[in-house]
């Protein structure tokens, strides 16, 4: 098993992943800011300023908690459209203004959480998370809504091992992507096997298990966040229930996606061997 990750190890690699994000959209000017995505009906514009709100939502929520919950349950209350009517919000921001508002709050995220205990429980939209994970998260969301902006602009970022931490989100919903679409959750194991950037394996669940996920990190990360059809990666699935979770897969905490058709966005993308070796997580 991989040892535990530290909150600065997780920090760190957030402001790797936000470096990411923020070159790809340096040079963009007002025009450029408001291109299409492949998330339908969003721009560029919608994707950063997502990410933008959501991280002074966390950072509220370790700072002033009481505060916190009382936006939530306002905005809850307005119905589960939110995130449109987010974006609807600042539709009218220019590229610097939303460039500046992604990296200053992007900041005062990292700011405020290094100096907090990872295990601390803060309050979120759905029950309360660790401070650990409300990070991990926000991860999962900048490499997520980092890959639309990609798409959006025809650039292919190199994979890294960054991915473990979507990865592991991935495999954490297991049970929540089944509750979130009415259904039992299995009581079959599945074992997931993926081949990581650096050529290691990644491994969870038992070796015996039936049921089996495998292929690429990268491939997996964008059928989990609903960024690829698993028809236009590299995931195979062995069992029944390996493929009903790959087909619903989600690791964000929204009412059931509709993902990607096959063939909505280029399906090529770089991708490590199938059997790589090196160690297991």
């Amino acid at each position: 098993m991989a040892a535990a990750v530290s909150m600065d190890a997780l920090l760190d690699d957030l402001e790797a992943e936000s470096a990411v994000v923020r070159a790809m959209v340096a040079d963009l000017d007002d025009a450029g800011i408001g291109a299409a995505t492949p998330a339908e009906g969003w721009s560029i514009r919608d994707q950063l300023t997502h990410l933008a709100y959501f991280d002074e939502a966390a950072t509220l929520a370790a700072v002033d908690p009481d505060t916190f919950r009382t936006r939530a349950a306002a905005l809850l209350e307005a119905g589960p459209g939110f995130p449109d009517r987010i974006a609807a919000d600042h539709a009218g921001l220019g590229a610097e203004e939303v460039r500046a508002w992604f990296a200053g709050a992007r900041d005062a995220l990292v700011g405020t959480f290094r100096g907090i205990e990872p295990k601390t429980r803060l309050p979120w939209y759905g029950p309360d998370m660790s401070a650990l994970s409300s990070i991990t998260a926000r991860l999962m969301e900048t490499w997520a809504h980092g890959q639309d902006v990609a798409d959006a602009l025809g650039m292919l970022r190199e994979p890294t091992d960054r991915l473990r931490h979507v990865a592991h989100l991935g495999i954490q919903t297991f049970g929540f992507t089944f509750r979130n679409n009415g259904r039992e959750i299995p009581d079959a194991p599945v074992r997931v096997e993926l081949a990581a950037p650096s050529g290691a394996l990644w491994t969870w669940g038992p070796a015996d298990a039936a049921d089996r996920v495998t292929g690429s990190a990268l491939g997996f990360c964008l059928v989990a966040t609903q960024r690829r059809h698993r028809d236009d990666t590299d995931v195979a699935t062995t069992g029944p229930v390996a493929a009903e979770w790959i087909s619903i897969a989600q690791t964000f905490a929204n009412p059931p996606g509709p993902g990607r058709a096959p063939g909505a966005v280029a399906a090529a993308f770089p991708t490590p061997p199938r059997t790589p070796a090196g160690g297991s997580a």
